[in-house]
């Protein structure tokens, strides 16, 4: 079974995410922000990263850069999930250290193809 770690401040799009994620069969943990998301990350070691760029305390990108700065947790496959979809904002999470990008709202067959492709 696949483990998520899912880093999103938003209570519903936490809880929709969660339940189409584990009737597919996936472990999945919550964090509300990026500090306490980070820190779970380390805890719980999990095989893939569902993280919003716009969150409390520290966004989604300082989190993803701190993530594939650490050679312990730099081969976790990370994808965005963002309402930022504005021209260049793929690229610039991309080049923030990201491995994929999936606008909300989320498109969950989508999102799947592409956790799929990132945890093989």
């Amino acid at each position: 079974m696949k483990h998520v770690l899912v880093i999103e401040d938003n209570e519903i799009n936490q809880e929709l995410i969660k339940r189409r994620l584990e009737k597919r069969g996936f472990k999945v943990d919550i964090a509300s922000d990026g500090e306490s998301g980070l820190k779970l990350v380390q805890e719980i070691m999990p095989d893939l990263i569902l993280l919003d760029i716009s969150l409390p305390r520290m966004d989604g990108l300082e989190v993803v850069k701190t993530l594939k700065a650490n050679p312990q947790l730099s081969r976790i496959p990370v994808i965005a999930l963002t309402a930022h979809a504005m021209e260049g904002d793929r690229q610039k999470a991309l080049q923030a250290g990201f491995d994929e990008y999936e606008s909300k709202p989320v498109k969950i067959d989508q999102l799947l193809t592409k956790m799929e492709k990132l945890a093989a």
